[in-house]
């Protein structure tokens, strides 16, 4: 006796705008995180150039730069310092997420990807999460390089694991800076470029690598509402790594740094979010 098919079958259950959104990012990441594994090299070289700051700045300057309210100890410089440098490297790791992005383009791959049944921004997400993998792991490392030269946090665990995650924060956020910025050029060599030109200025008008005090007074302006700035002081408070004495500027943002880098990070990631996808979708009909 044969089976009889009633035509009955069980139909898989459809997901949300949100399930479906995550689910695909989720796929991208882990396609973008993989590719980081079979090329190790490209987290090798991107750790080359924060650590060789970390040792230049400790070991050149440490001694010449005067940290108000510790004078000119080199340790307390190497403290100063630290929050600054993890700030870069999470900001610079922008112009690779740009690059990658612009190659993408250049291959057809975005074009494929757009072609199939994906979630609105999917593709651009995904991208960002698994830059945000590879900064993070370039973090753990260079905390160790900088335990090694002498760096050291007076927080609790909590406070210290709360430091980092602001710095994550803020270089997701500039993620998708470089994601706007690798659709709008046409090759992977333009997108570095345009996503270093303005980092520097960024970086180096900033409390960073040292106090804003001393600086033109327009200059000081710039640094204590930049958003890096925000970023660098609370990582700074958040490790313990201000020293006793150290004049916290009156401009809002120095005196509430940590609400300020993340009111600064969701305003970047709301911003450069909606005008990357949108760039993606006028880009790629």
């Amino acid at each position: 006796m044969s089976a009889v098919d009633t035509g009955q079958h069980t139909a898989p259950q459809p997901t949300g705008a949100v399930g479906q959104s995550i689910r695909d990012s989720l796929v991208i990441a882990r396609r973008n995180v993989t590719r980081m594994v079979r090329i190790p090299e490209v987290l090798v070289f991107g750790l080359i150039q924060p650590i060789m700051f970390v040792v230049l700045f400790s070991y050149v300057f440490g001694g010449s730069i005067n940290v108000p309210g510790a004078g000119l100890s080199p340790d307390a410089y190497r403290e100063f310092l630290m929050a600054g440098i993890f700030a870069q490297t999470v900001t610079f790791a922008t112009a690779g997420a740009g690059a990658g992005i612009a190659d993408d383009m250049h291959k057809g791959l975005i074009d494929r990807f757009r072609s199939l049944p994906m979630a609105r921004g999917a593709v651009l997400t995904g991208r960002t999460l698994a830059d945000l993998v590879q900064t993070a792991l370039t973090m753990v490392v260079l905390a160790v390089v900088a335990l090694l030269v002498g760096w050291r946090t007076h927080e609790n665990i909590a406070g210290v694991l709360a430091g980092f995650a602001l710095l994550l924060l803020l270089g997701y956020a500039f993620s998708w800076i470089g994601a706007l910025i690798g659709l709008t050029v046409r090759t992977p060599e333009a997108a570095t470029s345009g996503g270093l030109i303005w980092l520097f200025p960024l970086t180096f008008i900033s409390n960073a690598f040292v106090p804003s005090d001393n600086m033109p007074t327009v200059l000081r302006h710039i640094a204590e509402w930049n958003p890096f700035s925000a970023t660098v002081q609370a990582a700074r408070e958040l490790f313990g790594n201000i020293p006793e004495g150290y004049p916290v500027p009156e401009a809002w943002p120095m005196q509430h740094p940590v609400l300020a880098s993340v009111l600064w990070s969701i305003l970047i990631i709301a911003v450069f979010r909606t005008l990357a996808v949108r760039k993606y979708h006028s880009a790629t009909v």
